[in-house]
């Protein structure tokens, strides 16, 4: 006897790098809350990794999201280089090119739901686009790419490849803001990479989706549509959960925590480079010694950049200077393990954030109303580092990107750190922080425009 279809199932096809993983994991909790089954596929090791780091809910309550552990072949993926000029992970390419191996089981798994279902939507990130080409093989399937990055970023590396200047007549861009070649901040294969997505996506996706919403980016993500009438747009962010209970997960508050309860408000500056980038030994040196002479309370994460397989293979323990840790004393301190970055920027006595700028960090920051000082490494990073400072303006800029390759002292650090937390400017950042952060959380509460977008998406795939 047929089986009859049931209604909607989605499925989430995340690239294999933690802020992605993290961005569409959250995704799939939010749609999951609507009613909807959510498959989230990929490796064993990457989707523990997922479920293991993600902070401010329970993966394992949610009775509607189901993982699938798909194979990958043996990768051999080399340790990051920290003393590399250039910043790209190079090293996780191997890992990210290995995701077509999912093809197959994703293909047989759009099948089977598909049996069952009356449509299968298939939500993938922009770099493993060849699931949207897969989806193009079930009728009753259809595929959204999800763009892991600002709509700013995206228009800027549009306007910058048509080789256009970022000062036009009537631009987007002020005359003022440094333009970043593509060259600049992406390695070369990973161009390549890029490139071969694209085109899947610009054959196969039925629309796009942003993790921003309209307080930040309305209109950069109005003129990324009208480039591309053919298909929709929805900026439904932040992601991430925006508040939190007593206890979020059932385990114990993590020892950073317990250390922000005793700070006084606002007195505290985090530091993290995110999960793609080590650091020299030199540029730890300066960081830690720009810290210890600003005398500004600080949470510094220090760990090397995720490897291939986080759980088998071991990270470089950075070293910090001769006694640096016993100095800082109850005035800092560093955290080696994995920490629980959105909680942090959500505890009233953090002021500020040192960040790489990556999206994922970017957002959670400012959906928690928390000024940055920016620090790109690479790819989209100084691109949102400008949205951040020159746009928005709820930060500042600790090195140009034209100086990346140098090494930045502990004095820029130092006097980086005092702007952001005791200064003046620093202040008015902060203020406007803190009402962007009322704004976007706004955006995701009842009635907000981020819900109304989440509302119209839902809407469209359930037609």
């Amino acid at each position: 006897m047929e089986r009859q279809a049931s209604g909607v199932v989605v499925v989430m096809v995340p690239l294999a790098a933690q802020g992605h993983l993290n961005q569409l994991l959250h995704l799939t909790r939010i749609i999951s809350t609507r009613g909807l089954p959510v498959h989230f596929i990929g490796s064993a090791t990457h989707n523990r990794q997922a479920k293991d780091r993600v902070h401010g809910w329970d993966p394992s309550t949610t009775s509607n999201i189901h993982f699938h552990d798909f194979q990958l072949p043996h990768i051999v993926t080399p340790p990051p280089d920290p003393h590399a000029t250039e910043k790209f992970p190079t090293h996780l390419l191997p890992l990210f090119e290995a995701g077509v191996h999912f093809r197959e089981p994703l293909g047989e798994l759009l099948r089977v739901l598909s049996t069952t279902n009356q449509r299968v939507v298939v939500v993938y990130d922009s770099s493993m686009a060849f699931a949207a080409h897969e989806a193009s093989f079930v009728s009753k399937a259809e595929a959204y790419c999800f763009i892991p990055c600002s709509a700013f970023t995206v228009l800027h590396f549009i306007w910058e490849s048509m080789g256009k200047p970022a000062y036009e007549e009537g631009s987007l861009f002020p005359e003022e803001l440094p333009r970043i070649s593509l060259d600049a901040s992406l390695s070369e294969r990973f161009l390549e990479f890029s490139n071969q997505n694209t085109q899947w996506s610009n054959l196969y996706c039925a629309g796009n989706i942003y993790n921003t919403c309209n307080v930040i980016e309305a209109k950069y993500v109005d003129s990324l549509a009208q480039t591309e009438p053919s298909k929709k747009y929805w900026a439904i962010g932040p992601f991430n959960p925006v508040t939190f209970g007593s206890t979020t997960t059932g385990t114990p508050r993590h020892r950073c925590l317990e250390w922000l309860d005793k700070q006084p408000p606002s007195s505290v500056i985090y530091v993290s480079f995110g999960t793609m980038t080590s650091i020299s030994d030199d540029q730890i040196a300066e960081l830690a010694i720009g810290l210890e002479r600003s005398e500004q309370r600080f949470i510094w994460v220090l760990r090397d950049a995720d490897l291939g397989d986080i759980y088998t293979e071991e990270s470089r323990k950075a070293q910090l200077p001769d006694g640096f840790e016993e100095r800082i004393g109850g005035v800092g301190m560093v955290v080696r393990d994995w920490a629980p970055q959105v909680q942090i920027l959500a505890h009233p006595s953090t002021g500020g954030f040192m960040s790489h700028c990556g999206w994922n960090s970017t957002m959670e920051s400012l959906s928690m109303g928390v000024p940055i000082a920016a620090w790109p490494m690479h790819s989209d990073q100084p691109r949102n580092a400008l949205l951040v400072t020159d746009l928005l303006k709820v930060g500042l800029i600790v090195r140009d990107w034209e100086c990346r390759k140098n090494l930045i002292s502990s004095d820029i650090i130092e006097s980086s750190i005092k702007k952001l937390m005791v200064s003046d400017e620093g202040s008015m950042m902060r203020k406007k922080a803190h009402e962007l952060g009322a704004n976007i959380r706004e955006a995701v509460s009842e009635g907000g425009t981020s819900v109304i977008q989440l509302e119209s998406f839902l809407s469209h795939i359930s037609r």
